[in-house]
């Protein structure tokens, strides 16, 4: 069984209803109709229904009973006032009124608010907006777990059989050592999600203090931390990635170490070297990048890339239905 077929055998039947902001796109609208054909979840689309129904005309389908169209601009008042009243709450005095009232006629906003108040179970957007456009939401309403300070993306990357995590490849630029961290304890949670046994490297450009400069001390901290964030989970550093990966560098360069030439979920030290690396992976070693996955946030959302296809967002709809499961 690969990875999508396993994980539609997770989702199947639990009816999660994933919203999507993004309804005048054809590749939204005809990854929602195939979600809906396909019994895996129960859209929600949003936007205008004549822009709706000609993005559904343009992907050649018909729209099922399944998928619910809300178009915010008509969403009925007295739901409307609530949905004002529980981001105003959710917000402490962040906002007035009058701000609460012009930020929930933007899509992003509304989808988050619909997960925010369990009228839906997820979010997938980002196929036309940027990423900020889905984060900011997600960070001002749903925010993040206990324990975690910041969201972070990750990549499973796939490969016939292999299976591997990738973190943070998305959006932090340069975590410090208390919030990389954080990463890697929410990305043992995400491996499990992919049937993925953890076992995370900390990586750097130096093994076990073979090099010294802040950026290494900084990984060896964050290990540190880690480790006693989550004492059962199986973390080291700092490791360079032969003597994460391949067992006999590992044994050679880290001896001792349950995860140095056995790990399967990677943990970058900062933004640069995570996307350069999943692409590295992506483009010259014939892995599909599957993501970001947004971590630690505590509702699902997910956040595709702009140049995303159909079937990229049909597959995020998959993971983010599984996010709410757990």
């Amino acid at each position: 069984m690969d990875l999508f077929e396993s994980l539609i055998f997770k989702i199947k039947g639990q009816n999660k209803k994933i919203v999507f902001p993004e309804g005048d796109d054809e590749r939204v609208v005809g990854a929602a109709i195939r979600l809906a054909n396909d019994g895996l979840v129960k859209p929600i689309v949003l936007g205008k229904a004549a822009e709706i129904k000609e993005a559904v005309k343009k992907s050649g389908r018909k729209m099922p009973e399944t998928v619910t169209i809300i178009d915010p601009e008509k969403y009925p008042i007295e739901k409307f006032q609530e949905m004002v009243k529980s981001f105003l709450a959710r917000r402490k005095g962040k906002n007035t009124e009058e701000q609460a009232q012009k930020m929930l006629k933007d899509v992003n906003y509304f989808g988050t608010m619909l997960v925010y108040m369990d009228i839906a179970d997820g979010l997938v957007s980002g196929a036309v907006h940027p990423t900020g456009d889905t984060v900011r939401p997600a960070l001002q309403i749903i925010k993040t777990k206990p324990g975690i300070s910041r969201t972070s993306g990750a990549f499973v990357m796939t490969r016939k059989n292999e299976r591997y995590l990738f973190a943070d490849c998305a959006i932090n630029i340069n975590p410090n050592a208390q919030e990389l961290a954080e990463i890697a304890v929410a990305s043992t949670k995400t491996a499990r999600l992919f049937d993925i046994d953890p076992k995370v490297a900390m990586l750097s450009f130096s093994t076990k203090g073979s090099a010294k400069s802040d950026e290494v001390k900084k990984v060896a901290e964050a290990t540190k931390i880690a480790q006693e964030l989550a004492p059962d989970e199986e973390i080291d550093g700092e490791l360079q990635f032969d003597a994460a990966f391949v067992p006999s560098v590992g044994q050679h360069k880290a001896p001792g170490s349950k995860v140095a030439g056995h790990s399967n979920v990677f943990v970058f030290p900062e933004l640069e070297a995570g996307n350069i690396g999943y692409k590295i992976a992506q483009r010259l070693g014939n892995f599909e990048a599957i993501g970001p996955i947004l971590q630690g946030l505590n509702k699902p959302v997910s956040d595709l890339s702009r140049g995303a296809n159909e079937e990229d967002v049909y597959k995020v709809a998959i993971i983010t239905a599984l996010q709410a499961l757990d």
